[in-house]
């Protein structure tokens, strides 16, 4: 390890590779099956899978870094809007709609950063949008309506 490596990097990636592992390995005792017929051990497997990756590549990153000593201010922006957007999700899905919400829960998330523009956000979550609802509503057959009852008319659809 090197000496300047930065602390917070690296203990934040031992974490992320620590609870993917601990998924991953948890998802063996299910039935995996394969990527047309998951079974319920394999999305578990998947994503444990990634968190390990990106668990490495943080700690891998954090060596590169190097420790300048200086504390970061807490984005206290950043932690109340992902906190709301989470909030806003869980109450708004089946009163919304899957569409409305995803989009308006991707642009909260966007606006978390100072660094993105108003514009980048909108693309964001207009491209994460349509790859939700091809994925979800297309692909895996959601079945959450893609426009709520609190939209009036087009709740319906």
């Amino acid at each position: 390890m090197a000496l300047n490596a930065s602390r917070k990097d690296l203990a934040a990636g031992g974490v992320f590779v620590l609870i993917g592992a601990a998924f991953a390995a948890e998802s063996l005792n299910y039935e995996l099956g394969t990527a047309f017929r998951m079974g319920p051990g394999y999305m578990p497997l998947v994503l444990g899978g990634v968190l390990v990756a990106l668990g490495a590549a943080i700690a891998l990153a954090g060596l590169r870094k190097g420790a300048d000593g200086a504390a970061e201010p807490v984005s206290w922006r950043g932690i109340v809007l992902i906190l709301l957007t989470l909030g806003f999700f869980g109450a708004c899905i089946r009163g919304l709609g899957f569409l409305p919400t995803v989009l308006i829960g991707t642009v909260l998330t966007g606006l978390a950063s100072r660094e993105s523009s108003p514009l980048f956000v909108l693309g964001l979550a207009v491209a994460l949008t349509t790859i939700c609802v091809v994925v979800f509503k297309f692909g895996l057959g959601l079945t959450v309506p893609m426009f709520g009852p609190w939209l009036g008319a087009l709740g319906g659809r």
